[in-house]
């Protein structure tokens, strides 16, 4: 998977990102206004979060990176300027996470992220 997608791209960062132990490669990624909709069972198609621009961005990556869980990509697919993957999350107490997210780019930075979650209850 190490080979660079659309103009500049490289999924191999977007791994070490996901996978990473702190939210700053991962937060790397985005452009400055970059837009990210979460879709899961709290925030509903109709009603989706949405964070707008790094900082909203970040804050929301610093919250998840600073729990006691493991974090995978299982797939990425990237055709022209887009990109899909599979994230798979585990806590130590065994709660699964899952998470397919498709990503629009621009010059090679995340600029559109849509994000459907789901977890163990």
């Amino acid at each position: 998977m190490g080979t660079a997608a659309g103009p500049g791209f490289d999924t191999e960062a977007l791994r070490r990102g996901i996978e990473g132990h702190t939210a700053a490669t991962l937060l790397s990624l985005y452009a400055d206004d970059a837009e990210i909709r979460v879709v899961d069972r709290n925030t509903q198609p109709s009603k989706p979060m949405v964070l707008h621009g790094r900082d909203e961005i970040g804050k929301m990556l610093e919250d998840v990176y600073k729990r006691d869980m493991t974090h995978k990509m299982e797939n990425c697919v990237v055709q022209g300027d887009s990109v899909a993957f599979s994230e798979s999350c585990l806590y130590p107490d065994g709660v699964r996470v899952l998470a397919e997210s498709m990503m629009s780019l621009r010059d090679g930075k995340i600029v559109q992220q849509t994000m459907i979650q789901a977890w163990d209850e």
